[in-house]
């Protein structure tokens, strides 16, 4: 990844984390799922204090986005606000109450863990693909 794209990534993550802090989210957490997939290179998950909050910060994001010419290219949850996602390409906002994000774990998901676990996933589909 080049530098230009690298500053484009930390701006968007910042006024995004700017949005977040401004609203009074809770627990905010920017996770680089860069070594983990494809679909985009970070996640900026934060709580709500109940589904109102929730609903909330959501706007605000979008609110922020605007400023910068940006807007979510898929929005999911914001209907029932105990978990609102924003894809905003290669930044995807998770926005949940408490319960809902203890019970996901993304935090936990998206770790080196799970890096592990494709690597070996993956390996074992080459293998298999060889023999076959």
């Amino acid at each position: 990844m080049n530098d230009e794209t690298e500053n484009y990534l930390d701006g968007i993550r910042q006024w995004i984390i700017e949005a977040l802090d401004d609203a009074k989210a809770e627990n905010i957490l920017e996770l680089d799922i860069r070594p983990f997939t494809q679909i985009a290179d970070w996640m900026v998950v934060a709580s709500g204090t109940s589904t109102r909050h929730v609903m909330a910060l959501a706007e605000k994001v979008r609110e922020a986005g605007v400023k910068y010419s940006l807007k979510p290219i898929g929005a999911e949850g914001e209907s029932e606000g105990e978990w609102v996602l924003l894809d905003f390409g290669d930044v995807i906002v998770h926005l949940m109450v408490p319960a809902t994000r203890e019970f996901y774990d993304l935090e936990g998901l998206w770790n080196e863990r799970l890096g592990l676990q494709l690597s070996r996933t993956r390996g074992q589909q080459v293998e298999g693909s060889t023999e076959a």
